[in-house]
């Protein structure tokens, strides 16, 4: 059957990113690192955004991510 064969099943997994540049390289930062372990990622939805404030400025950039993989098999 052809239709089965374009469903997809997903796993989803929560990664926490960070960056002193900026939100996207901490995106960016989580996506790489976990590419390492993980095949088949697909999407990713930001879940959460925050930061680290140091003396009046802002030091750190923190991004919850989660990733959509697909499952093998």
């Amino acid at each position: 059957m052809a239709t089965a064969e374009k469903d997809h099943v997903y796993k989803i997994l929560e990664l926490v990113g960070s960056s002193e540049t900026s939100i996207e390289d901490a995106i960016k930062s989580a996506v790489s690192r976990a590419s390492k372990t993980i095949r088949e990622m697909k999407w990713f939805e930001v879940v959460q955004t925050r930061g680290h404030i140091e003396n009046g400025t802002v030091r750190h950039y923190q991004v919850t991510l989660r990733v959509g993989f697909t499952l093998e098999g």
